[in-house]
């Protein structure tokens, strides 16, 4: 049998770890959008979490396990959005110091977040080789735990959480959406749903131009070439090591979206249900919106919206 990287009490174990801290997020629905769908979509609002995401939950509870010897060495992480917040905001929760190794090309407003959450936020090249060097250089030097952004089995069970108050707040459900990037997300979500509602099936969204975890499903190997290109700058990354088993063996189907269909369905999110998310969080509206999904012909879908932070300073100049 399989061994993955959480198991079902390890994410009943973060579920308590994060409570006192993270939000339970609320279930939206809308009559309008579940009628172009063609089901009963039930969206689960992520984007009204600390820090505006989803992330909050893996980073609090890949912290709040470490023990006071490692606290106090601080944590490191490299990231350009909201992994790096949530980062932040849970070493401060902590107690402890946090490293941020953030590209250059990284929105101004977001290395401001980190900044305000008390981290250190240490610049480098735009580029992933760049990345890990920085932050391999912050390891050697201060001894920092590293808190990757998805290939952590503490992250993973802490998104997992995500699914544990999905199934609870809506009874019987048929299918979860959740998009993928580097799979922190969806793995936890499937592993979770295995365990508390095996009936429900679990589907990924994945951009067209950043399709590596629809290729390495189809393939039934990881794929690693990856050059994304897609409006959804929170899915660019790799399927991670850890996330991989998971997402080939416990999820159904991930469901391709070009740009277009996710630009359509962020404007159904904010026009209909006066809700701000970025691209990434659309792409499972989206994905619910294909022909090939709605074949299925499930009646009721849970569907994450995974963040809301935009950079909104082009909107009001």
């Amino acid at each position: 049998m399989t061994t993955y990287a959480a198991s079902l009490s390890d994410i009943r174990a973060a579920a308590e770890r994060i409570a006192p801290y993270a939000h339970r997020t609320p279930i939206m629905t809308s009559a309008a959008i579940s009628e172009l769908a063609g089901c009963e979509l039930f969206f689960k609002c992520e984007n009204l979490q600390k820090v505006g995401a989803f992330k909050f939950r893996g980073a609090l509870n890949a912290i709040a396990s470490l023990s006071d010897v490692d606290a106090s060495r601080g944590v490191v992480t490299h990231s350009s959005g909201n992994h790096a917040q949530a980062v932040a905001l849970a070493a401060r929760l902590r107690g402890v110091p946090a490293t941020i190794v953030m590209p250059t090309s990284a929105p101004a407003i977001k290395k401001r977040a980190v900044l305000g959450y008390g981290a250190t936020v240490v610049d480098c090249e735009p580029t992933l080789a760049a990345r890990e060097t920085t932050t391999a250089a912050v390891i050697e030097q201060t001894g920092a735990t590293l808190v990757h952004a998805y290939d952590n089995d503490h992250v993973i069970a802490g998104q997992g959480t995500v699914a544990l108050e999905l199934v609870e707040q809506v009874p019987g459900l048929d299918a979860v959406v959740a998009p993928v990037g580097g799979g922190g997300l969806l793995s936890g979500i499937a592993l979770a749903v295995r365990g508390v509602s095996p009936q429900t099936v679990v589907f990924g969204a994945e951009p067209v131009g950043a399709d590596d975890a629809f290729r390495s499903k189809d393939s039934g190997q990881r794929v690693v070439d990856h050059t994304p290109d897609t409006i959804a700058d929170g899915l660019l990354t790799t399927l991670g090591e850890r996330n991989w088993p998971v997402v080939r063996d416990l999820v159904e189907e991930i469901v391709l979206v070009d740009d277009d269909q996710i630009r359509a369905a962020m404007r159904l999110i904010w026009e209909r249900m006066k809700l701000i998310v970025e691209p990434s969080a659309a792409t499972g509206l989206a994905a619910a919106r294909t022909p090939g999904f709605r074949a299925h012909g499930f009646g009721r879908i849970g569907v994450v919206l995974t963040g809301g932070n935009l950079d909104l300073d082009p909107m009001f100049r």
